[in-house]
């Protein structure tokens, strides 16, 4: 969707929970769109078919407050998540003035995380790391005919990969996106998760690889920096014979993201051109060096 017709989303769901979307601005247009509201309200408009997902999020949200760990919390009042149309939108209070987590930080709320039993009071969904991958490949504006079909081919490929996985870390609640964009240090120093939608139950590994291939794949984190993130957490996941399936579907998952954009602006056309390069061999050993756009 473009930012407009998230825009008319948000004014039919805020007139549905009476709240004012007048004077919204919008804060990201991505795989979300999140606009700040009058009185605090951040509302996070969706994709379509994601209302699962969003209501997930929303359970998920109560869950963690009610468990003491720091989370985004949804805005009380409001039957959520309101349906436009088959878009989600969901409403939040804002987080206090904060930024983003550094890596310590992250390993440190990962592993509170994955302490936690999981949810008594409903189900979480079990891990789906190929989630809306196909569905992007399918659809990508740029990609040519023999790069779509080399990508469907490699992710049936992971697919089986995935099935085969070596015995690992006990199973654990994920946050499912865990990267530093995802976590927020306030001024008091409490760290915050937010982005809540992929929640479920896994091998805590998944968790932990998001980190693991800024280093290995992207090139964006240096070694003393993944260390600080492993002695925080206690586990360094690149030791784990597992480790190169899941490497593998993040870096997928990556170039998907991109391929889904790649029609937003030139720069991003390239990256996701050089992404899949670069998984199809063609730009050299790891790391890439892969740029974030988005």
């Amino acid at each position: 969707m473009t930012a407009d017709d998230t825009h008319r989303v948000l004014h039919h769901a805020c007139r549905r929970a009476g709240l004012d979307a007048a004077p919204a601005r919008l804060i990201r247009h991505a795989e979300n769109s999140v606009y700040r509201l009058p009185g605090d309200v951040i509302a996070r408009v969706g994709r379509i078919g994601q209302a699962g997902a969003a209501r997930t999020e929303v359970r998920v949200a109560r869950w963690l407050e009610r468990s003491g760990l720091p989370a985004v919390r949804t805005l009380p009042g409001v039957d959520q998540p309101v349906d436009v149309d088959g878009v989600p939108v969901t409403f939040w209070r804002s987080l206090p003035p904060h930024h983003e987590a550094a890596d310590p930080q992250l390993a440190g709320v990962l592993r509170r995380l994955h302490a936690l039993d999981p949810p008594g009071e409903f189900a979480l969904p079990e891990l789906a790391p190929f989630v809306r991958v196909r569905d992007r490949i399918e659809t990508a504006p740029t990609v040519s005919a023999a790069d779509r079909a080399w990508l469907l081919g490699y992710l049936t490929d992971l697919e089986a990969r995935l099935a085969e996985l070596p015995p690992g870390l006990d199973a654990s609640v994920l946050h499912g996106d865990a990267w530093p964009g995802n976590a927020a240090i306030d001024g008091a120093g409490t760290v915050w998760l937010l982005d809540l939608e992929r929640f479920s139950v896994g091998p805590p590994e998944w968790d932990l690889v998001s980190t693991a291939v800024r280093l290995t794949s992207f090139g964006t984190l240096d070694a003393a920096g993944y260390a600080e993130f492993c002695a925080a957490y206690g586990h360094d996941v690149t030791a784990w014979a597992g480790y190169e399936t899941l490497r593998d579907i993040r870096e997928l998952r990556a170039c998907s993201y991109m391929l889904q954009h790649a029609g937003r602006s030139g720069a991003a056309r390239t990256e996701a051109e050089r992404r899949i390069a670069c998984l199809r061999g063609q730009s050299g050993d790891r790391p890439w060096g892969w740029r974030r756009i988005f």
